[in-house]
């Protein structure tokens, strides 16, 4: 559907999708799970993710059913987290997603390194 055929209520929608989906940590947890089931250490460890913002994330994603959480309770207990089918459709886009950043990450760098030289100079001769 074309961007100027959307309606209103279907912009909301969209921005209230990707606002969970398309943040920094739900699309790194969703790419780390990609492969199946994960401890939450294992996990942290792999995106250098504080606990706070781990679990933070976590409880989002699995509120909106794009990941499940399961409880082993042994000494010491044992969480294990791993995409949901609706999860499990998220992995092409977020591949792609981080194929895109990876393929242009060096360009990013020098469009940046550039804008902030110009915008130094512009800076300075204010």
């Amino acid at each position: 559907m074309p961007v100027c055929e959307i309606s209103k209520g279907q912009c909301q929608t969209i921005n209230a999708v990707l606002s969970r989906v398309g943040d920094r940590w739900s699309v790194l947890i969703i790419f780390t799970l990609r492969n199946g089931r994960k401890r939450f250490n294992e996990v942290k460890r792999e995106l250098n993710i504080s606990q706070r913002m781990l679990s933070l994330t976590l409880r989002d994603l699995e509120r909106d059913g794009l990941v499940s959480r399961h409880y082993h309770p042994t000494i010491p207990p044992k969480v294990e987290y791993e995409l949901t089918p609706l999860g499990h459709s998220l992995r092409g886009p977020v591949a792609v997603l981080a194929d895109w950043a990876l393929t242009h990450h060096a360009a990013i760098d020098a469009a940046r390194i550039t804008f902030d030289a110009q915008n130094a100079t512009e800076v300075s001769a204010a």
